[in-house]
């Protein structure tokens, strides 16, 4: 892997080691050889991550939607800010700038981001690892509705483990550079078909 998407907050939480963690992330990809591709912001755990690569002489490349620069505050550090038109174009670019994805703790656009590219792996659209760094177990409750899924008959299991998950820096990047995708389609049959 030579470069990972990071998905996280714009903001820091209420939790200090929340930021802790995503300045540890970043310090170990640097460490790695691994840049990061995130979303350009020098706020929040974004800022944080990148802050991490950066200290270790990293390459951080941002990719902000130009109506997000005020709110959003780009980072002005980075090794290559990428300015696209929309949402849409900024997880396409991301997408194809990286390697693998990690989500760090954020809201609904972490997850909305984590999510579509967790989707595009499902249908086969890329055969990238992603992972979760589950800081405080900020994701156990959403593992758990993921399995509920599985138990539903909404999801295969095979799919839920396209997800990695850890708790420290270190062991997800090894997951993920060991992850193999799978062979299997998405659809799920009913009964015998």
């Amino acid at each position: 892997m030579k470069r990972i998407t990071v998905f996280c907050g714009s903001s820091c939480g209420n939790e200090k080691n929340h930021e802790v963690q995503a300045i540890l992330l970043g310090q170990v990809m640097a460490k790695k050889n691994i840049d990061l591709v995130y979303g350009g912001a020098k706020v929040g755990l974004m800022g944080a991550v990148a802050d991490g690569v950066l200290s270790e002489n990293g390459k951080v490349f941002g990719v902000l939607p130009g109506f997000l620069m005020s709110k959003e505050v780009a980072h002005d550090n980075l090794t290559e800010l990428i300015i696209v038109e929309s949402m849409h174009e900024r997880k396409t670019r991301m997408n194809e700038l990286s390697d693998g994805v990690i989500a760090l703790p954020g809201g609904f656009g972490t997850l909305e981001e984590f999510f579509e590219m967790l989707t595009w792996g499902q249908l086969g659209l890329h055969k990238k690892p992603i992972g979760i760094l589950n800081v405080d177990k900020f994701y156990d409750l959403l593992l758990q509705f993921i399995q509920k899924m599985v138990d539903s008959g909404f999801l295969k299991e095979i799919n839920q483990k396209m997800i990695l998950v850890s708790d420290n820096a270190e062991d997800l990047l090894s997951k993920m550079e060991n992850y193999t995708a799978p062979e299997v389609g998405k659809w799920i049959k009913k009964g015998n078909e």
